[in-house]
């Protein structure tokens, strides 16, 4: 008989199934990997709900053990496994010591993801610096979506012009079909009653699941996506709206983090509609290039940036996270933006990319909190993240924290940007457009403080210099920097 397959928790999906059909299947659930950190209650149901509902599905074929540890469900179930390669340098270690003991008898390549390590290495050669769009291009010809022959399909590579829309005047909701969301069943409350149970050091509230967790789900989460919301999904995809926290974005990062969809699959089904008509141009290719671009350059580069990047601090950023950001309270923030971003990640795990980037991001960056804990908090506190997940896109993309290896500028804006793409100044205590005084933006003013603090850093960035001599310009410099070095409240 064959050797069991091993699977984790983030590798539920029929591609990793695939080829094995001869092979019993060990899900783990293990103590100490759910109390390790204090991780968003709803992550942890979703992570729990999915082994289950596998385990259902495989039925005599499944070894659904709850174990201590990893090592102690290998030892129980006496015979060596085969797994996939894991997503995390830490599972990968532990992977290979166990494989050392011979408790672990082969590790097989990924299938989660569409480019596979070793074109990935041929394709980078000896870089040091990486451009997402240089990737994206390379993707697209090697896969050939959206392409017309050698050509990108309608001319262009991108439509990030196009996709960059603010949000409705006047609306308080994008009015866009409604996401596809799942029914929850015995199993889900199973899950919530052993979550009771045990205790465990989470942060977040509970709530009702969400996400897809099961392969059924996730194709229906798909194409209702692709049907129902892609076409509307591109012109507004940067915008906030405090009413309409998922706007028209596909929530398909927990089930494709979960290997429950392929992204290959998720790229051509979105071709696929705008070929047929159904869909346009900007919005398939926009989403396109947030699965089959950036989602796979950060898993490519968590790994060849290796095991120290997520320590680099090139911004030498010291400030610790402050307990009201760690405990996830909403309520003592005044700021709209600030607090509508951090509700969303108490009461459901997820904020869309905008509100990562552009105001917890932001704010974090301005405020130099430090960038390993940061993209720890990340990790515990969203559904969707993974260990792959959150260095390229905090150590790099938003904290700017490597120097500039991932992106070739930091994000940091003032107020006026979120006044622009957002429905959360008009009701703010906060004034946009100012930056001294008790109504004072706190990304204005933080703004011009972080400019100054890295002045020699931005003059010397063609794209950053332009803000150094604006700021050389302000007549109440001096007393912004007085008034944000003893702000305590945002």
């Amino acid at each position: 008989m064959p050797a069991p397959l091993w699977l984790f928790a983030d590798q539920l999906g029929p591609h990793l199934l695939a080829g094995h059909e001869d092979r019993e299947v060990l899900l783990v659930e293990s103590g100490h990997a759910l109390r390790r950190r204090p991780f968003h209650r709803q992550k942890l149901h979703l992570l729990l709900s999915g082994v289950r509902h596998l385990a259902a599905e495989l039925g005599d074929r499944a070894v659904h053990v709850r174990t201590a540890t990893y090592r102690e469900a290998l030892e129980q179930l006496g015979s060596p496994v085969v797994v996939h390669e894991p997503t995390s340098f830490a599972a990968a270690d532990l992977v290979e010591r166990l494989r050392k003991e011979g408790l672990v008898a082969e590790v097989l390549p990924t299938p989660a993801f569409a480019l596979p390590r070793a074109e990935f290495d041929e394709w980078a050669g000896d870089r040091e610096t990486f451009r997402m769009e240089d990737f994206y291009r390379a993707q697209r010809r090697r896969f050939e979506v959206l392409m017309d022959g050698d050509a990108p399909l309608g001319g262009s590579w991108n439509y990030d012009a196009e996709n960059r829309e603010p949000p409705p005047k006047g609306r308080r909701t994008l009015d866009v079909p409604p996401p596809w969301w799942p029914e929850e069943d015995d199993v889900d409350a199973a899950v919530r009653a052993d979550l009771d149970a045990m205790d465990l050091p989470t942060v977040g509230r509970d709530g009702p699941r969400l996400f897809a967790v099961t392969a059924a789900e996730a194709q229906q989460a798909l194409e209702h996506f692709v049907r129902e919301r892609l076409p509307h999904f591109g012109p507004p995809e940067d915008a906030m709206l405090t009413d309409d926290w998922a706007m028209a974005h596909s929530l398909l990062s927990v089930p494709l983090n979960l290997a429950l969809l392929h992204p290959l699959d998720v790229a051509r089904a979105a071709e696929a509609a705008h070929r047929a008509g159904d869909v346009p141009l900007p919005s398939a290719e926009g989403f396109v290039r947030q699965v089959l671009g950036w989602r796979e350059y950060v898993w490519q580069l968590y790994w060849r940036f290796g095991r120290g990047y997520a320590r680099r601090n090139a911004l030498r950023a010291r400030t610790p996270l402050p307990e009201w950001w760690r405990d996830l309270d909403a309520d003592a923030v005044t700021a709209a933006c600030l607090r509508s971003a951090l509700e969303g990640v108490r009461d459901r795990g997820w904020t869309h990319h905008i509100q990562r980037l552009m105001v917890l991001g932001n704010h974090a960056l301005q405020r130099g909190y430090q960038p390993r804990e940061l993209s720890d908090w990340f990790r515990e506190a969203f559904v969707d993240g993974f260990e792959w997940v959150m260095p390229p896109n905090v150590i790099g993309m938003s904290q700017h924290a490597d120097g500039g290896m991932l992106a070739t500028k930091p994000y940091s804006s003032g107020g006026a940007y979120i006044r622009k793409m957002s429905d959360h100044c008009g009701d703010c205590a906060f004034d946009p457009r100012k930056r001294l005084g008790d109504d004072a933006c706190p990304f204005t003013a933080g703004y011009w403080a972080w400019t100054h603090r890295h002045r020699d850093l931005l003059a010397g960035n063609h794209r950053t210099a332009r803000a150094v001599a604006s700021m050389d310009r302000l007549a109440d410099l001096d007393a912004v920097l007085e008034q944000e070095s003893a702000r305590e409240s945002f």
